[in-house]
C-alpha cells in the first residue's frame, strides 16, 4: 500500500554513504537504474581517484538553450547509533509517516524527488525547450573540494551549458518555504602564538599561552597566601587572540539577538574549534594553535574582515601568525528580482501554489557556492515546511506525505523553468 515514490526513497536511504567511507559505488549503481529505468541518458565523469559525479539527463526540444541544472549530493555525515530511536540506515517508518534514516533531510530526499518530479512529468507525456541535468555528486559534506569544486572547472561541467540551477536548502518549522539565494564565505583559520618555553615551575615571560589567551597582572586585591584553591582574579582588558575572536563573535551574536529581522545568514558566525599544544604539565610550550571556523555573509568585505583578522594578531605580541585551511573569496548571490527571468519563473509557480518563501542567505555551505562562483544562478531549496531542522543532528526525518507534496512541487517547478523563452543572450 506504500506510495512507490516512498519505497524508493527509504531504498536509496537504506545505501550506506556515510563518511569516512561511503559507498558511493552503491550509490551511483541505484541512481543509474532510476536514470535508465526513466530513459534518462546516464554519464558518469570521475573528477579524481574514487570520486564520481554521476550526470542524468532529460534532452530538450531545443537543445542550444541553456539547460535547468538539478544538483545533489550522495554522501551523508556520520551518525552516533546510541542516540537514535531506530537504526539509521534502515529507514524505518512510524505509524505517523515519519521515515528516519541519515540523510532522509539531508538531502536523498531532493534526489529521489528530482527524479520522481520526472516521472511524473514524463508520464503525463510533457516535453520541455530546455534540457534537464540532473548531477548527483560526492564528498559534499567534506567540502565538496573531491566533488562540485572539481566538476565545475571540468569539460563535462562547461558541456552541459548551465542556465539556472537548484540544490539543497533546509527544513522550515513554520508554513513557510525557506530558500537560499547566496551563502556565507566558509574561512578556516588556524592561528599560531610562538613564544618561550621552559620549565612548568617559573614565570616565563613571553609564553604562547600568553598570547593565546588572556594575560598581563591581575588588577585585583592580593589574596592571602593560605587561602586553599583556585583564585579568579578580574584581568585587565587584554589584546590576545581568543579574546579578540570571541568578543568578536559576542557582538555578532548579540546584533543576531536585538534585531528580528536578522537570520543567521546575515551575521558573521565565529567559533573556536580546535585548541593544540603541550607535551607535558610542566613544560611550558613553545607553540600553541587555535583554530576557528567562521562563516561571513556576503554583505561583509573580506579584505577588510582579513585586516580585521590580522590586527588580532599583531595585537597579541610578536610571533603571532596565522593560516588559512578554507578561504571562500566568492560572494555571488542569485538574483530575486521579478524582472530576472530565472526567478519570475520559479517565484510564480510558488504564487500559484500558495507557497509562502522566505529569502535567506545560507548559513552553512553547500555546492551552490561553486555554481554561483563560474556565474551561474543557483537556488538552494528543500520543499520541507512544517518540519523541524534535523540535517546532522540525531533522528533525522522526513514525514512521507511532506516528501510527496515536494514531488508535486518540483513537477510544477520543473514544468516552469524549463519552459523560460529563450533570453536575449540565447539568440
Amino acid at each position: 500500500s506504500e506510495n512507490p515514490s516512498v519505497t524508493l526513497f527509504r531504498e536509496y536511504l537504506r545505501i550506506d554513504t556515510v563518511h569516512p567511507k561511503p559507498d558511493y559505488d552503491a550509490a551511483v549503481r541505484f541512481l543509474e537504474r532510476v536514470g535508465t529505468d526513466l530513459g534518462l541518458a546516464c554519464q558518469k565523469v570521475e573528477v579524481c581517484q574514487g570520486r564520481v559525479v554521476l550526470i542524468l539527463t532529460w534532452q530538450g526540444t531545443n537543445p542550444r538553450l541553456r539547460s535547468i541544472l538539478l544538483n545533489s549530493h550522495t554522501d551523508v555525515v556520520p551518525v552516533f547509533e546510541e542516540h537514535w530511536t531506530y537504526p539509521p540506515f534502515e529507514a524505518v517508518k512510524d505509524s505517523q509517516g515519519n521515515i528516519y534514516a541519515r540523510g532522509a533531510q539531508d538531502m536523498k530526499c531532493v534526489s529521489i524527488q528530482y527524479l520522481e518530479a520526472i516521472r511524473r512529468l514524463k508520464t503525463e507525456g510533457k516535453s520541455f525547450a530546455r534540457t534537464i541535468h540532473l548531477t548527483f555528486v560526492p564528498d559534499e559534506e567534506v567540502g565538496g573540494h573531491k566533488g562540485m569544486e572539481m566538476f565545475v572547472q571540468r569539460p563535462e561541467f562547461k558541456a552541459l551549458n548551465v542556465g539556472f540551477a537548484m540544490d539543497e536548502g533546509l527544513a522550515s518549522p513554520s508554513d513557510t518555504f525557506s530558500v537560499f539565494y547566496g551563502e556565507r564565505s566558509p574561512w578556516w583559520i588556524k592561528v599560531k602564538c610562538m613564544g618561550s618555553p621552559g620549565h612548568g615551575s617559573r614565570f616565563i615571560s613571553n609564553t604562547a599561552a600568553e598570547k593565546m589567551v588572556r594575560g598581563g597582572t591581575p588588577c585585583a586585591p592580593s589574596m592571602p597566601a593560605h587561602r586553599a584553591g583556585p583564585h579568579p582574579l578580574p584581568f585587565p582588558p587584554q589584546h590576545k587572540v581568543i579574546n579578540s575572536f570571541l568578543a568578536f563573535r559576542e557582538s555578532e551574536k548579540q546584533r543576531l539577538k536585538s534585531d528580528s529581522s536578522l537570520t543567521l545568514g546575515d551575521v558573521t558566525s565565529l567559533n573556536m574549534t580546535m585548541l593544540e599544544g603541550g607535551v607535558s604539565f610542566n613544560v611550558v610550550p613553545s607553540e600553541m594553535a587555535a583554530s576557528f571556523d567562521i562563516r561571513i555573509p556576503p554583505t561583509v568585505d573580506l579584505k577588510a574582515f582579513e585586516e580585521q583578522v590580522a590586527t588580532w594578531c599583531r595585537g597579541a605580541g610578536d610571533g603571532v601568525t596565522y593560516e588559512f585551511h578554507q578561504k571562500c573569496m566568492d560572494q555571488h548571490i542569485t538574483s530575486t528580482e521579478e524582472s530576472d527571468p530565472w526567478w519570475k519563473a520559479f517565484s510564480g509557480v510558488c504564487r500559484d501554489m500558495k507557497l509562502q518563501l522566505k529569502l535567506e542567505i545560507f548559513p552553512a555551505a553547500t555546492d551552490s557556492r561553486y555554481i554561483r562562483a563560474v556565474r551561474h544562478p543557483a537556488i538552494g531549496f528543500s520543499p520541507m515546511n512544517r518540519t523541524p531542522v534535523l540535517l546532522h543532528d540525531h533522528n533525522e526525518f522526513l514525514n512521507e506525505q511532506v516528501f510527496l507534496r515536494g514531488i508535486e512541487i518540483y513537477a510544477r517547478l520543473l514544468s516552469s523553468l524549463a519552459s523560460v523563452p529563450p533570453l536575449p543572450t540565447e539568440g
